[in-house]
């Protein structure tokens, strides 16, 4: 019996964040799903392992190091993944980091510093905008693509004492938004994803500090795991999710609907 052709089969993907959490689920899915995935991510040993775990399910992909907070290491990227698939075809902006990885978990937004504010907008604003950037550049030449963004529940709420983290999250919703209106015409899609407390290694600190008081505050009881993250993912950049640009998928367990 012959397989049956997956939701992304023959297409060419970029995964940024790839070496870990919601990026190795969503590249181990991309490529069960008959996508080639290049899988990027700051740590190149990160990224060779999410490769290695590719390859090991069958599938095929390269690895590639990148600081999504830099230009030319973003067009670089880009072009390795057209180098290596002659496309590019659906793309996952998922790098970011946490307050605790600026110095700034628990900080209140007055007492945020400016190397930490720079640091956390660099990263998980700018860094989405330069993906976007270079991406698209590349799909306009190919006729259309697909591309989904990383926000979060903080992009839809305010969260005391999570720093700058919400801004440079409700930043990447507008960002989404904006470029899905811009280049609807290019038959580019942009949508973003909005994931609640999941368990990945990113998440870890705050879990361990809040993590019963969060579960009270979930509807489902529980914290979500990056394959949940990882199959809405597929479906937006799939050609199911055809007539879905703009939009911001909200998937917390209900976090925010109390």
């Amino acid at each position: 019996m012959s397989r049956v052709a997956g939701l992304l089969e023959g297409k060419s993907s970029l995964i940024t964040g790839a070496g870990s959490g919601i990026g190795r689920a969503t590249a181990l899915a991309f490529a069960r799903e008959g996508a080639w995935v290049a899988a990027a991510d700051l740590s190149l040993d990160n990224a060779k392992a999410t490769l290695a775990l590719i390859e090991k399910a069958g599938g095929q992909g390269v690895a590639i190091q990148v600081d999504v907070a830099e230009e030319a290491s973003v067009a670089a990227m880009v072009a390795a993944t057209v180098a290596a698939f002659g496309g590019l075809d659906v793309a996952f902006n998922n790098a970011g980091i946490a307050p605790a990885m600026v110095g700034a978990s628990g900080q209140k937004i007055a007492d945020v510093s400016m190397e930490s504010w720079n640091r956390m907008l660099a990263v998980n604003l700018t860094g989405v905008w330069l993906c976007l950037k270079h991406e698209v550049q590349q799909m306009r030449q190919q006729g259309g693509g697909a591309i989904v963004n990383t926000s979060s529940i903080a992009g839809l709420l305010g969260l005391a004492g999570s720093s700058s983290y919400p801004v440079s999250k409700h930043g990447v919703i507008g960002l989404t938004k904006v470029a899905a209106a811009d280049h609807a015409s290019d038959h580019i899609r942009v949508n973003a994803i909005c994931p609640g407390y999941i368990e990945t290694p990113m998440t870890e600190e705050s879990r361990q500090r809040h993590g019963n008081r969060i579960i009270a505050r979930v509807p489902m009881s529980r914290f979500g795991e990056p394959e949940e993250i990882a199959e809405a993912v597929v479906f937006l950049c799939s050609d199911r999710a055809s007539f879905v640009t703009g939009s911001c998928w909200t998937a917390d367990g209900g976090y925010s609907a109390v």
